[in-house]
């Protein structure tokens, strides 16, 4: 409820110090989402390389004899 009326009080304040605040807060965020993909990434790529060396030393036995 509380981003409403933040949004809200945005859209009527004409001040050109609530629109730095904005910038410098959704700056913030994107940096912050930034931070979160490279480190997801990072730990996807060292789980993918893990399961291809697994995948890799499996043995598949081709006749059932």
């Amino acid at each position: 409820m509380r981003i409403f009326a933040a949004i809200s009080t945005f859209a009527r304040t004409e001040s050109g110090a609530v629109t730095v605040d904005w910038v410098v807060l959704t700056a913030a965020l994107v940096g912050l989402g930034l931070a979160v993909t490279n480190t997801v990434s990072n730990g996807l790529e060292d789980l993918s390389n893990e399961i291809r060396t697994q995948l890799e030393r499996d043995h598949i036995v081709e006749s059932f004899n």
